[in-house]
């Protein structure tokens, strides 16, 4: 089945086993629009596992319900607690593994270049960030969350849009023998 009613879908992920935000944007004739977004909430759930599995499941029903061309995901950050990037590297992984089994291309971006993109501050907060795509997409403020994480992975999703525009963003070889397929002219 094929969406007729955007030229694209990005679906944002930001990963986290207590809760995790989505957010998914659609473009249409070169402007982004919001479709949709939330959060899954987690903290209930004491089993790990558990929670693993609930993403895994919440990810593939939105990656059927919106077929989304592309997802951008925030990649985890550096912390001083080893335990806790191990699980957010396990939320990240297994939101990527429900995407990439329905054949959906992942893109991962860093949380100060999502917010760089958004804001133009990498140090914004989290609020500074819903603001922005607040006025960016025109969401009227009776549909802003009251949990960031959704405007997060909404952020993911609108910077992973911004990158794809930039000249020879899409078309970035993967190899030398990519580059010549897609470039034989410049080949001599």
């Amino acid at each position: 089945m094929e969406n007729k009613e955007y030229d694209k879908i990005i679906i944002g992920i930001d990963p986290g086993t207590n809760v995790m935000g989505y957010g998914l944007l659609g473009i249409k004739a070169g402007k982004p629009s919001l479709i949709a977004m939330g959060v899954l909430q987690l903290s209930k759930l004491d089993d790990h596992y558990m929670r693993l599995r609930r993403i895994y499941d919440r990810v593939l029903s939105l990656v059927e319900e919106f077929l989304p061309d592309e997802l951008a995901i925030e990649a985890p950050f550096y912390g001083k607690n080893v335990q806790s990037m191990l699980k957010l590297g396990r939320a990240q992984g297994v939101a990527m593994a429900a995407a990439l089994g329905r054949q959906v291309p992942i893109a991962e971006y860093e949380p100060r270049k999502i917010k760089m993109a958004i804001t133009g501050n990498g140090a914004a907060s989290k609020e500074q960030v819903a603001m922005m795509l607040q006025r960016q997409l025109s969401i009227n403020p009776a549909d802003m969350p009251s949990l960031l994480d959704a405007t997060d992975a909404l952020a993911a999703a609108l910077c992973h849009y911004y990158e794809s525009k930039k000249p020879f963003a899409s078309t970035a070889s993967k190899s030398w023998k990519d580059f010549i397929a897609h470039h034989p002219n410049r080949v001599v």
